[in-house]
Parts: C-alpha cells; sequence; structure tokens
C-alpha cells in the first residue's frame, strides 16, 4: 500500500489527507491536476518544485492531468498580484505553452502524462452554463481571497471577471475528473474553492497539496523572471552554477529540499553539519548547484561549471570562453553602456536596476591583457578599446569589439 508520506516531501498542506490515505489504500490509480498559465515560454526552478511532486506521483503510477489555461490567459488573471495580469493573444498563448511543456517533459514522462486545454470545454460554454457555474459560490465566499480585499482596502479595482477565476479553474477540475490537485501555497484558495464547483456538478471532490513558493537568488521575493532573481532551467550550466552559488545561505536547505534528488537524510546531514560549523556554507551551495546543473546538463557540465565558477571567483579570472558585443571604440557613459550591451545580449534589466547595481560596484571592465576588474560608477566616463570586457552583476561577461568584428562565435578568454 502507498503512503501519503511518499509524497509529502517539502509539501505545506493537504486536504483531505484521511481522504487521500483512503484512495491509497483502495489503490486507486489517481489523477493528479496541475494547472499552468503559460504567461511567459521559460521555467525556472521555482516552477519545478510543484513538477517534481508531480513526478513522485508519476512514477508511483498514477496520472499526472496538466492543464493548459490557454483560455484564462486570454482574458488576464489575478495570479496572486495586486493587479490583473496582461490578457494575451492566442498566438502568444500557443508559443509559450509549447515551449513550457518541452521544458516540463525535461522531468515528467511525457508518454505517462495527459496534457488538456481550457479551450477544449470553455469555447463551447454557453451563457446558461456560465450562470450555473456562478451559483457554485458566493460573492462573499470569492471576496475572501487575500489579494482582494488588500486591493479593496487600498482602493483599486476588482473587475469582475477576476472573480470568476477561481470558478473558472474549479471548473477545470470538472472537465478532467480530477483526483488531486497539486500547487503553490498562493493559489490554496482556488484549489479548496474547486472542491465546492466539483460537489456542485456531482464529483468527489479533489484532494489538495501545495508545495511552498521558492524565493528568488535576491532570498526576498518569489523566484520570478520579472524581479530578474530566477535560475532557468535552459540557462547554460555556468550561468546556473553562479547564480545557484548567489544564493543567502539560509535558503540552502530549502532549495536542496525542494529542487534537487538528493536524499532528505543528506539534506538532514548538510543542514545539520552546516549548523555546528562543520561545514563551510559555501561548500554546500556547492553541493546544490552541482546537482542542479547535474539535473539538466549531465555530470560533465556539472563537474566543469563548478571547476570555472573557482577559477572565476576565487582566482579573478573569467569564463573559458565570452561571448562578444560590438560597440564603438570610444568614451561611453556607464550606464549606456552597460544599457546598450545588455540589450544586446537578451537580458533584460531596466535603466534603474543598472543603475543601482553600479551604485552597487556589480558593473566592472577589465582592459586587455590585465587580470583585476575596475568597478564603475554612475555617470562616470568609460573609455574602451578593443577587447576590454565588461561584467554586469554576477553572470554577464563580454568582450567589447568595434562593429562589424563579431562573428558571432564565443571568444576564448
Amino acid at each position: 500500500m502507498q503512503s501519503v508520506d511518499e509524497f509529502a516531501r517539502g509539501t505545506e498542506h493537504l486536504e483531505d489527507r484521511d481522504h487521500l490515505v483512503a484512495r491509497l489504500a483502495r489503490g486507486d490509480r489517481l489523477r493528479i491536476k496541475w494547472g499552468v498559465d503559460p504567461t511567459a515560454p521559460d521555467i525556472h526552478l521555482g516552477h519545478t518544485v510543484p513538477m517534481r511532486r508531480l513526478r513522485a506521483w508519476q512514477d508511483s503510477g498514477h496520472l499526472p492531468v496538466i492543464v493548459i489555461g490557454d483560455w484564462t490567459a486570454r482574458i488576464g488573471d489575478p495570479s496572486g498580484r495586486s493587479e490583473t495580469r496582461p490578457p494575451l493573444s492566442a498566438a502568444e498563448v500557443d508559443a509559450n505553452a509549447e515551449t513550457y511543456l518541452a521544458q516540463l517533459f525535461s522531468i515528467l514522462d511525457r508518454a505517462r502524462t495527459e496534457v488538456r486545454r481550457q479551450a477544449e470545454w470553455f469555447d463551447g460554454m454557453g451563457l446558461a452554463e456560465v450562470l450555473r457555474l456562478c451559483t457554485t459560490r458566493t460573492v462573499q465566499q470569492l471576496l475572501q481571497r487575500t489579494d482582494f480585499t488588500e486591493r479593496m482596502a487600498a482602493e483599486h479595482a476588482v473587475g469582475v471577471h477576476e472573480l470568476m477565476y477561481p470558478l473558472l479553474q474549479g471548473y477545470d477540475s470538472v472537465a478532467v475528473g480530477a483526483d488531486v490537485e497539486l500547487g503553490g501555497t498562493d493559489q490554496l484558495f482556488n484549489l479548496l474553492a474547486a472542491r465546492d464547483v466539483q460537489r456542485a456538478y456531482g464529483q468527489e471532490p479533489q484532494d489538495v497539496v501545495t508545495v511552498p513558493l521558492l524565493e528568488g537568488t535576491d532570498g526576498v521575493r518569489k523566484m520570478s523572471k520579472s524581479y530578474d532573481n530566477y535560475i532557468g532551467i535552459a540557462e547554460p550550466p555556468e550561468a546556473q552554477f553562479g547564480k545557484a552559488m548567489s544564493i543567502p545561505d539560509d535558503l540552502i536547505v530549502k532549495y536542496l529540499t525542494l529542487v534537487t534528488d538528493l536524499p532528505a537524510s543528506r539534506v538532514d546531514a548538510v543542514a545539520l553539519a552546516m549548523q555546528h560549523g562543520e561545514l563551510n556554507p559555501r561548500d554546500a551551495k556547492a553541493l546544490l548547484a552541482t546537482a542542479i546543473v547535474r539535473q539538466f546538463h549531465g555530470e560533465d557540465e556539472a563537474r566543469r561549471a563548478d571547476e570555472e565558477f573557482t577559477r572565476v571567483h576565487r582566482g579573478g579570472g573569467l569564463p573559458d570562453q565570452v561571448p562578444v558585443a560590438e560597440v564603438e571604440m570610444r568614451e561611453w557613459d556607464a550606464l549606456e553602456l552597460a544599457r546598450r550591451v545588455q540589450d544586446a545580449s537578451g537580458e533584460a534589466r531596466s535603466s534603474s536596476e543598472l543603475r543601482r547595481l553600479l551604485a552597487q560596484g556589480g558593473i566592472a571592465i577589465m582592459a586587455p591583457s590585465q587580470h583585476s576588474w575596475r568597478q564603475l560608477r554612475p555617470d562616470q566616463p568609460v573609455p574602451i578599446v578593443d577587447g576590454t570586457v565588461l561584467r554586469i552583476g554576477k553572470h554577464l561577461y563580454r568582450r567589447l569589439v568595434p562593429p562589424g568584428a563579431a562573428t558571432g562565435a564565443r571568444v576564448d578568454s
């Protein structure tokens, strides 16, 4: 008989535990629903926390059911934020979903996963069915959602369509016949509301399992591309390794628990060793960074990323290969130079973020044939010659070359 504890690693809330225990005791093959809003194409480690729980269910013979929120993404939704998320076009949603699924199946077995789209049931839903769905909850119940109450207290608008979102998510559970729904702690209100919707439609209510939100590399806000505090699962090994090494020490154990395959006993041993001063947090983070890179790039790349990080950050050197960026060989304003180079590299920091980095000494240059960095200051004039290397933050390096000199190849340092 399967135990609930097999699926409980890193989870925070389980409703209804006794009911789920009974289902497992009967040997039921459960349908484990997870809803995905394809509002961005790339997956980061924060997304993998529920994915890894899904894989545990899958490895035990249960069926993950991925619901692509293609319909709600087209109308916008609150998503636990302080304002409505803007709607996306159908083409944007489809493109994001395809990229998202390709990355998702680096963790789940595609052949043992069911993928559904909301448009299957919502595109043909008539007004009569919409009104029937509305009868499953009261306005008072819907307004208990925390982000709604906070916005109303601040006299910020809440759209009628936003009140519908928990009902629509609940109907997803009806449409796919969910036995269990998995989600982040910020989704608990919606996941529990779905139980009432299922009852209203004559279904046995789903059990609910939530996982914690993963703080980003800044250690403060939840991991998000918009906060530039993420570790992307499709990023190069050296970027993943370096970002993992930058997390605050107090998040090491949480990351080891939620985003690696290390056994719980090993994680406990690491935590105890750090607590007693027997293990340097830097070495614990190296263990974490290696485990992350190994998952997505393999053992050889993990070892190489570790070696390169040690050489660069302990020896003051450069990565083995540095991509080039074309700029005019002249004197630049430090902020203007940083903005141009990062934009050409596909980075997304705002001017205010770059100015903050400059003020904190987070942008530096290394002149040709030198082996030390010179930190730049805001509004500082910066003369550039061919071969100067610019470093923005901890991970973006670019060798600056004259216009027309770049071939697109990476240049050995």
